[in-house]
């Protein structure tokens, strides 16, 4: 009896893939191969005919006099031209007919009043910490550009001893006590990248190594002439470019230092700041190499490790028998912050959402970073505007935020996540986080594995400047890449998006906080400027996006992706993608030093299997539902039934060691580089093996969860096929 219970059910299995992919082929070929994942035929051809509408209304001219009013002054959060930002935006989107609110948070900032570094032995030396101007681009010269800080830095005034600890991670310590060097009281010089970690990891680590401030400069081997170019003529850093930053440990608790967990609305209850565990306890500060290079070469010490060298001309050393005399005062106090919020409301599920963000805070003019992403939202939302003006309208509620704060610690968005989370957790179909639209021509996406097919498949049907496919050139760049990195796999569909999301961005709250699926958009290209005042106007007219073709292309893609999750009867989500990522993500566990025969996720395996294969049949049972037509109402339960799932890998306890972090499948490494099952994985990588098996139970209990309920979700739309064959 069990056998034969079995084979009906694969015989079911197999005539359902037979008839979706029937089916698919068929309106296909009716309909010029405009077939689209959540629609039926019908639905899907005037899907098709909003969207070409929609792109042929965004205009690159229109981009770039959006770019220019973001990029025409600095714009740090907190200040005053950053809060007449969020006026600006708050009017337009009312011109453009969006429902638009403003929402205010009171959250700790940090800006300088006073910083100096001076070598006083061997040389003396008084460093700039500014950036040099060029006639070539007058915004260069504008007196309210910053010296370089790091945000979140204490204040505090030392003299002492200067050592050179490379990338500034724990592993570079390590290198420092074998040849008998301690930083303990000392002042430590590392640098940006090689390999990359957060700027605020470093000075975690050089706090907890007990230095008494940490130096971070820009060396030309990773962002500068050793590249190519510099600004003005090129994309890379000049000689005294500055990457300023904040140092927050966002990756413990991002938002508010001084309300962890909750919102910071006017009057919220806050913390003291010395029991907030995001802020630091160290003076910080980024340079040029215009002024670490006198520093790098009279720190005196032992010869640094060949692999230490940078572009320099000089001989690297650990230092020791240098000092330097370090002031930094700064303004950290509590200030007002805006999240800018339009809404578009949904003509038939106005309480499901699909949420689209981008910060509007820089560091300086932020020409690529955010304000390339803000020129793209607003031209978008013109777009979105002159469809309502005609009557077009989406099914569910589309919601535009501009952030305020991320550069400090993910602010905005985090507070506002907090603020509505009950919301949110309940009507939140996708966030769609846009930062920085474009640094150069290839296209860049990461998402949750569910979403990951729907977007490749939506970028065939845009045209990238180059005359391809967006799916063409993005194939070509992405193979391109994959070719210079040794090691890497032959590109496949299922491996364009990247699955492995880390943190550094508006997501985060979204993923990690509230269970929400997530996605991130961005063309990329050689960017040296970062974060200096050279990202601007001037560098994005002649090097990042000449022309504002892909500011145009992502306004583009960024809307229409929004209109498919928008519009769609059935979520377009795809799970049975997401079981194999998990499938692999266990075997990686398996793989790690020591796991094998103390930590058993053969269980897990069993059960990503059972998940992965619970996709594929719901997959093969909405192409067929949609295409015979169902019930309205048996497409929402089983729309709530999908978009329950994500939350579904949310464990209320959070992460062991970071409760904030609540998703048993993403989080981000100190370094903010991604970090997968992160609950099994950093207890392996401790060695704490029964932490290690009480996470794995937590994953197997969350896939049987989720099993079940695709299954379920696979009979109810079973059921109107049988309803179907009676009537």
């Amino acid at each position: 009896m069990e056998v034969r219970k079995r084979e009906v059910l694969v015989s079911s299995s197999l005539l359902l893939l037979l008839v979706a992919a029937g089916v698919t082929a068929l309106f296909a070929q009716q309909n010029g191969g405009a077939a689209i994942m959540g629609f039926s035929p019908k639905a899907a051809a005037a899907e098709a005919n909003v969207e070409t509408k929609f792109k042929t209304m965004i205009s690159p001219e229109k981009a770039r006099e959006f770019h220019r009013i973001f990029t025409a002054e600095p714009h740090p959060a907190g200040t005053a031209r950053n809060n007449e930002l969020a006026q600006y935006i708050a009017h337009t989107w009312k011109k453009q007919g969006l429902d638009v609110a403003v929402h205010r948070y009171d959250v700790l900032n940090s800006s300088p009043r006073e910083l100096a570094l001076e070598m006083v032995s061997p040389i003396q030396y008084k460093a700039g910490l500014r950036e040099a101007a060029y006639a070539e681009d007058p915004d260069t010269s504008n007196p309210r550009v910053s010296p370089g800080y790091s945000g979140m830095s204490t204040s505090g005034e030392v003299t002492a001893q200067i050592v050179y600890a490379h990338s500034g991670n724990p592993e570079d310590y390590a290198v420092l006590k074998k040849a008998g060097i301690s930083v303990r009281g000392r002042v430590v010089l590392v640098r940006y990248s090689n390999p990359y970690s957060y700027r605020g990891f470093k000075a975690l680590t050089a706090e907890r190594e007990g230095a008494v401030a940490i130096l971070i400069y820009s060396d030309p081997a990773e962002d500068g002439f050793r590249k190519g170019k510099v600004f003005p003529d090129g994309p890379w850093g000049p000689e005294t470019h500055i990457q300023r930053g904040a140092i927050t440990y966002d990756f413990i608790v991002p938002g508010d230092p001084l309300t962890p967990g909750w919102a910071s609305v006017p009057g919220a209850k806050q913390i003291r700041p010395e029991e907030a565990q995001s802020l630091p306890k160290i003076m910080a500060m980024p340079l040029s190499w215009h002024d670490a290079q006198p520093l790098l070469e009279n720190m005196g010490g032992p010869k640094a490790p060949k692999s230490w060298g940078g572009g320099l001309p000089i001989t690297y050393r650990l230092g020791g028998e240098g000092r330097v005399h370090v002031k930094i005062d700064m303004d950290t106090s509590v200030k007002p912050n805006y999240v800018v919020e339009g809404r578009i409301r949904g003509s038939e599920l106005p309480d499901e959402w699909v949420v689209l963000g981008n910060h509007r805070d820089a560091w300086e003019f932020g020409g690529v970073d955010p304000s390339s992403g803000t020129a793209s939202m607003m031209e978008m939302t013109r777009a979105f505007g002159d469809l309502l003006r005609q009557g077009v309208r989406p099914r569910r509620t589309l919601i535009f935020c501009s952030w305020d704060g991320e550069e400090v610690g993910l602010t905005g968005s985090t507070e506002w996540g907090e603020d509505f989370a009950e919301q949110l957790r309940k009507k939140l179909v996708a966030y769609l986080n846009v930062d920085s639209s474009t640094s150069g021509p290839d296209f860049d996406a990461s998402a949750v594995g569910s979403l990951s097919p729907m977007l490749v498949e939506t970028s065939k049907t845009l045209t990238d400047p180059s005359g391809k496919s967006l799916y063409e050139a993005w194939r070509a760049s992405t193979e391109r890449s994959r070719r210079e990195a040794k090691g890497k796999q032959p590109v496949a569909d299922a491996t364009l998006v990247d699955t492995r999301i880390g943190s550094g961005s508006d997501h985060t709250v979204f993923l990690n906080y509230l269970g929400r699926p997530t996605m991130l958009l961005s063309f990329t290209g050689p960017y040296g400027v970062y974060h200096s005042m050279y990202d601007n106007f001037y560098w994005m007219n002649h090097v990042g996006d000449p022309g504002y073709r892909y500011h145009a292309l992502m306004s583009q893609l960024w809307g229409v992706v929004a209109m498919r999750l928008a519009n769609s009867e059935l979520q377009p989500f795809d799970f049975a993608v997401y079981g194999s990522t998990i499938r692999d993500w266990l075997k990686e566990i398996e793989a790690k030093k020591g796991a094998r025969g103390n930590v058993d996720v053969r269980g897990a395996l069993a059960r990503a299997a059972a998940f992965q294969a619970a996709g594929r049949d719901l997959d093969a049972a909405t192409k067929a539902a949609l295409a015979r037509g169902a019930d309205p109402k048996v497409f929402d339960r089983v729309n709530g039934q999908m978009m329950e799932v994500e939350a579904n890998w949310l464990n209320p306890a959070g992460i062991p060691g970071r409760p904030w972090f609540k998703h048993i499948l993403y989080a981000a490494r100190y370094t903010y580089a991604h970090l997968e099952l992160p609950g099994i994985t950093e207890a392996v990588e401790k060695g704490d093996w029964k932490t290690a098996q009480e996470q794995v139970r937590v994953l197997e209990a969350a896939l049987d969860k989720n099993t079940a309920l695709l299954k379920q979700a696979r009979a109810e739309l079973e059921k109107t096929a049988g309803a179907a064959e009676t009537k």
